[in-house]
């Protein structure tokens, strides 16, 4: 036994019961302020602590090294100023999904106790161990420099009243985020809880023989081993195609290596672990298909026997493409290719399922609690009435939260043992098994006349959408749908191939194949500049769709922002010594004829409590915040007396939160909803009202259904429900580095100031690391790393200066005119990344990432 003091109360510990001080603040002492981001590698920053006066990774300490050591948790901070860090992070938007958030606290609380104001460079270096997936690190670095500020001189203004729309109303709970003190799914505990380790695949293609877990079962303390063949419903399930097994069985040939096979469930995680260690597979290995080109050719084995490997072929042909090239003054192309990245939200996977009365509660952090509802249903093989599915605020999605994971394990384990199970992946184990951004091979060509119009575009592309389809072929579709970018040209040629290979899968991620179709087109474009002469700016202006303009795929656009971004940034760009410029339109993910919906129940509980129901997730891009300030500005309720829930029982139907069509959907049904609260309102003030509406529920519905395929003929087609626009300028300094990023984004109307720049700042630092770092590289079906230091994340040293700015052009169809931006944010960057480099040494680019990826493993 150790003995040491913790947040100013001594206490006594045992290293032999949980080796790291990680381990022992989490399961022994319950505070879970500290975030397990890295499993251990040290990497990630979210488990920073105090240690005697210093910031240390709790991860990578070692409890039995604690001997009289003086240890501090945000829990423990001197209260008067946790709180107000907590606000003043809340204030500044430096809270976002908010895993991260307390680690940034701690490793930034030495800055407070120095005599001299940091400067930015100092505070860089101290936050640089820590990670963020959302913010970019700007708003970080604000907060701190405004909090430091203000606890010297003691002008500490924290509080923010204004919530009206266009607002920088502060994040819904982001003052307890900031501090830990909402918990993530990792973070629960319930009474008598076991935990479940999933045992994976090792080989991305082979046979299974036989599971033999009789080890395991032997092992005292394990309370079960599962395989397929205790799974009483349907095996298969899926987003859009139901073949994603949630385990293989026996006789079945594996498709990536992260199909499960076995799940085992013991008194802890660490015994679980150690018992799915001692499960024997007996399996014959089969030579996998990885090569998605191999993939594609009909005298390839198949993935799954009984589809072929092509999934989907999308097409959009136009025009005259023949006429067009022949007819062209100049023609751009080439081979493109992009790389498959791994999302790395902070907080890795976990779902908790607990057993009721021939019913069960899941507690899920994924990105639509319906479908995660209808799916678990579907595998246990009872109605979906009898589960109630609680959506726990995430620590980052940008996709990777669609599919189902690790919540059909969990509620097949809870519904069978009749026992709460936990199952949580490390970091290892989530890189293994959520679906990627898709590699895109492109061959592309665009040509253009005398003038610099262009006139035609062709396009091939391939798709590794990996084992499983996911949303792999909507993915592909975009590409397609996108492949003209934020550009009129009339004839186009143009075709993509989903393909199926034994690679981890691809499916949604920030984008959505947007990004890679966008990196080729930009390029060819530039290269049709030095061909012909044209200024780069002026012939991306004269060919940029306008009000009235149709999309490649028929839609005529209303509401059209593109010109006033190009107008934006003209001067920056023309100053420019080397820079970058691209332009793109990115879809709000609602349309291509599917009906699409949302509903809300804004319920009167008391005077001090209104509680807005719905259906969507919040990950960190403030679908909450959005929700309050619009009932606000609509019936101006005083948000302090407003909570947000999300769970199956409110009954109110939507589908997967992605790409900005929650604010677009939700926001809708609230304003129509709001239309009977101020009618029963009448005369009375906000606040005199809320005592007369006591106990009453109202309802509000917002649905889209009238949109169509894409290349539907008809004249004024709508593909999608609406589109965000934006361009951007990468400027480089002498050495070719970045040193700014301009980003102007036509939000339609911006509905939160801070929340709109900090979605931006976050997605320009993705598509920085998409452009020059980031990879995740596959040989023979294997990763060729699954460490998270390896990921190639920007850490904040390397991060550039980002300016905002907001365009307002209205959509019709948006609340208040609001379009999406949740996506579209990096859509443009690795283009222009790639451009601004082209333009400072002359040489094309035409694969990303930009830098050479096998020096960082």
């Amino acid at each position: 036994m150790i003995q040491f003091t913790l947040n100013g109360i001594s206490r006594r510990a045992d290293p032999s019961e949980q080796p790291d001080l990680l381990s022992w603040l989490r399961l022994s002492a319950h505070i879970t302020s500290p975030k397990d981001g890295c499993s251990g590698e040290g990497v990630c920053g979210a488990c920073t602590v105090e240690i005697n006066g210093k910031p240390a990774l709790a991860c990578r300490t070692k409890l039995s090294a604690l001997e009289g050591a003086e240890i501090f948790t945000t829990e423990g901070l001197p209260a008067s100023f946790r709180q107000y860090i907590g606000e003043m992070f809340a204030l500044h938007g430096a809270v976002q999904c908010g895993f991260c958030t307390p680690g940034f606290i701690m490793r930034s609380r030495n800055l407070f106790l120095q005599k001299e104001r940091p400067d930015k460079r100092q505070i860089l270096r101290a936050i640089n161990p820590n990670l963020c997936r959302c913010t970019g690190y700007i708003k970080i670095i604000e907060a701190i420099e405004k909090a430091w500020d203000g606890w010297q001189t003691h002008a500490r203004k924290t509080a923010y009243s204004d919530a009206s729309i266009g607002s920088s109303f502060p994040k819904y709970q982001a003052v307890e985020t900031a501090l830990g003190q909402r918990p993530f799914v990792n973070d629960l505990h319930f009474e008598g809880m076991l935990h479940a380790a999933l045992v994976f695949s090792h080989e991305p293609r082979a046979r299974i023989v036989r599971i033999d877990t009789s080890a395991a079962k032997a092992i005292e303390g394990v309370a079960g081993v599962f395989t397929a063949a205790d799974i009483p419903g349907k095996r298969y399930q899926g987003l859009i195609l139901n073949d994603w097994p949630i385990m293989r069985a026996e006789g079945e040939v594996t498709a990536y290596i992260g199909d499960v096979l076995a799940v085992v469930v013991a008194s802890n995680e660490a015994l679980a672990r150690k018992a799915a260690k001692v499960v024997k597979v007996n399996a014959e290995p089969l030579a996998p298909i990885t090569d998605v080109h191999e993939a594609a050719l009909p005298s390839s084995p198949r993935v799954h026997h009984h589809r072929t490997n092509v999934l989907e072929v999308s097409s959009i042909t136009n025009g005259n493409t023949d006429k067009a090239f022949n007819d062209a003054a100049y023609i751009s192309g080439g081979i493109f290719e992009t790389q498959r990245i791994e999302h790395a939200f902070l907080e890795t996977e976990t779902a908790i399922a607990v057993p009721g009365n021939n019913s069960l509660e899941l507690y899920s952090q994924g990105q639509g609690v319906y479908v995660d509802r209808q799916q678990v249903a579907g595998m246990l093989g009872i109605d979906e009435q009898k589960i109630v599915v609680h959506q726990v605020q995430n620590g980052g999605g940008f996709g990777g939260k669609e599919d189902l994971t690790v919540q059909g394990h969990a509620s097949l384990c809870a519904w069978l043992l009749q026992k709460p199970v936990r199952v949580h992946l490390n970091r290892a184990e989530s890189i293994r098994m959520h679906p990627k951004r898709h590699p895109v091979w492109m061959k592309m060509e665009l040509a253009c006349n005398k003038q610099g119009q262009f006139t035609g575009l062709r396009l091939k592309a391939l798709g590794d959408t990996g084992a499983y389809a996911s949303v792999g072929t909507k993915v592909m579709e975009r590409v397609v749908g996108h492949a003209t970018g934020g550009y009129e040209i009339q004839s186009v040629d143009i075709e993509a191939r989903t393909v199926y290979t034994n690679n981890i899968p691809s499916g949604a991620m920030r984008g959505f194949g947007v990004p890679q179709v966008v990196f080729a087109l930009e390029s060819c474009i530039d290269d049709l500049c030095r061909q012909g002469g044209f200024n780069r700016w002026d012939i991306r202006f004269a060919n940029a769709l306008d009000e009235g303009s149709r999309t490649a795929a028929g839609q005529r656009l209303k509401g059209v922002g593109l010109k006033m971004t190009l107008e934006a940034v003209k001067e920056t760009f023309n100053k420019a010594k080397y820079a970058g410029i691209a332009c793109s339109i990115k879809n709000t993910g609602v349309g291509n004829a599917m009906i699409d919906e949302s509903k809300v129940a804004i319920e009167f509980v008391s005077p001090d409590k209104v509680i807005i129901h719905h259906g969507w997730t919040e990950m960190g891009q403030g679908i909450h915040t959005m929700a309050i300030q619009v009932l606000h500005q609509e019936t101006g309720i005083d948000p302090a007396v407003v909570q947000v829930r999300v769970n199956t029982n409110a009954g109110l139907q939507t589908g997967m939160t992605t790409s900005s069509r929650a604010t677009a959907l939700l926001g809708n049904a609230i304003i129509q909803a709001a239309v009977r609260i101020r009618d029963d309102m009448g005369m009375d003030s906000p606040q005199e009202s809320l005592h007369r509406l006591q106990g009453r529920t109202y309802k509000g519905a917002y649905i889209c259904d009238w949109t169509v395929k894409p290349g539907c003929k008809t004249s004024e087609a709508e593909i999608h429900f609406a589109y965000g626009y934006a361009t951007q300028v990468v400027i480089l300094d002498d050495n070719g580095k970045v040193q700014k990023v301009v980003a102007a984004h036509d939000a339609g109307k911006v509905m939160n100031r801070m929340l709109f720049e900090g979605q931006i700042e976050g997605a320009v630092h993705m598509g920085l690391g998409y452009a020059l770092s980031e990879n995740l590289p596959m040989q023979n079906g294997q990763l060729r790393s699954d460490k998270m230091k390896n990921l190639g994340i920007i850490r904040a040293t390397n991060m550039p200066e980002v300016e905002v700015i907001g365009i307002e052009k209205a959509d019709p169809y948006g609340p208040y005119g609001a379009k999406g931006i949740g996506e579209i944010g990096m859509v443009p960057t690795a283009a222009a990344v790639a451009c601004a480099m082209t333009a400072f040494d002359g040489k094309q680019r035409f694969s990303l990432p930009l830098v050479d990826f096998e020096k960082n493993i």
